[in-house]
């Protein structure tokens, strides 16, 4: 015997109030699962995609101007801090270091003519003083001879005027003695002024010659070769980068609303588009941006003049990543990452109190080539000097 309309009715009724029961239940245990996800563990992490890998590019300009004969490095190639990238032709630097060194030699000569000019005028002083002498003597006694009539008071003129004559001369000697001291008085030959002017242009010389062959700064791999063979390059002009693979870190941009509780040090779990999910970098934040993107952009938005819409802005947070790490998996600059940060840690400061102490990033490439110009400059005051006579 079927069921009537009006006991179908209830049924229906019943199996819908138990299906809305049943899912107000399972929302309410979705809810709860969130909440307590949320509360201990999905509070202490932030997360974007809008997330960069960044890295020094050095770039290669040259010192002097001249023109390109040799490239010893391309785009993808390694190269070691000090190797030879770019050659320029080195002639017309060679000619002016000899023209350099050749000037040293005969200023370091003329130099010792000072020097040996100081012990002649003294000798003449010392022989003109001697003179002097003697005429005063005389003119004492042809005084005393006039006084008695041996001899005319003519002669005794004459040798007054003999007297006036060697004592002007004793003073115009003194005089060259003075002005020779002055030369090179409290001086060796290689500090004399002359000397270290000369010693100067031939350091520039030098540094002039050295630098017609361009050195790459840091080791790394080459990027953007754009110099070529034939080519006119001027001080400054753009020839190559050199990118150092192990001094990279990620640029993160984080929603303004994400940064409460960003501290420097909070480690940071990356993730690169490139390997996808079998390789996860671990970082720590090194700073937190002092400024929004917009605000430190070419055409800063004009907020106030009127034309205003509010945007959440993001802060770019520097991300150091483990050099280990970046030995292990490579990563190029410019590549996408996704970064999730851990806000558990919260010890870290948001700005550094202390001040920075060292260098960031430096070489010493170019203080070699100093050096070498300071031994040649040496090495050519030394052999221009009198020698010393061992015989005997």
């Amino acid at each position: 015997m079927s069921q009537t309309p009006s006991t179908e009715a209830p049924v229906v009724r019943s199996r819908r109030s138990r299906l809305l029961r049943g899912l107000s239940v399972l929302v309410v245990l979705l809810l709860a699962a969130f909440a307590l996800w949320y509360f201990a563990f999905g509070r202490w992490f932030e997360e974007t995609d809008d997330a960069y890998v960044q890295g020094n590019q050095v770039q290669i300009t040259p010192q002097v101007a001249g023109t390109v004969v040799a490239i010893a490095a391309d785009d993808g190639m390694r190269v070691e801090r000090g190797q030879l990238l770019v050659q320029l032709d080195p002639a017309d630097t060679e000619v002016a270091l000899q023209q350099a060194e050749a000037n040293l030699a005969r200023t370091v000569r003329e130099v010792r003519g000072l020097y040996r000019s100081v012990e002649g005028a003294q000798a003449d002083l010392n022989a003109r003083q001697v003179t002097l002498k003697r005429v005063r003597e005389d003119v004492a006694r042809r005084r005393d001879l006039a006084a008695s009539g041996a001899i005319s008071s003519e002669e005794l003129a004459h040798a007054r005027d003999e007297l006036a004559a060697a004592e002007a001369a004793v003073a115009g000697s003194r005089e060259t003695v003075e002005r020779s001291r002055a030369l090179v008085d409290d001086t060796v030959v290689a500090t004399q002024p002359d000397v270290k002017a000369a010693a100067a242009q031939l350091r520039q010389a030098w540094l002039n010659n050295a630098r017609a062959g361009i050195v790459a700064p840091v080791a790394g791999f080459v990027a953007r070769r754009s110099v070529q063979v034939g080519q006119r390059v001027q001080p400054g002009t753009a020839l190559m980068a050199v990118v150092p693979a192990e001094q990279m870190w990620v640029d993160a941009n984080f929603k303004e609303t994400q940064l409460r509780h960003m501290r420097l040090g909070q480690e940071v779990a990356l993730r690169a588009d490139l390997y996808g999910g079998a390789v996860k970098y671990k970082g720590r934040i090194a700073s937190l941006g002092l400024g929004t993107g917009s605000a430190f952009s070419l055409l800063p938005a004009q907020n106030a003049s009127g034309n205003w819409i509010k945007i959440v802005q993001r802060v770019p947070v520097r991300i150091a990543i483990d050099p280990k790490q970046l030995a292990e998996h490579p990563l190029r600059i410019g590549l996408s990452m996704k970064a999730e940060v851990s806000l558990r840690d919260q010890k870290g400061e948001v700005l550094p109190a202390a001040a920075a102490e060292g260098m960031v990033f430096d070489t010493d490439v170019y203080a070699r080539q100093l050096h070498d110009a300071d031994a040649a400059i040496e090495r050519i005051i030394h052999d221009n000097l009198p020698r010393q006579n061992t015989a005997g």
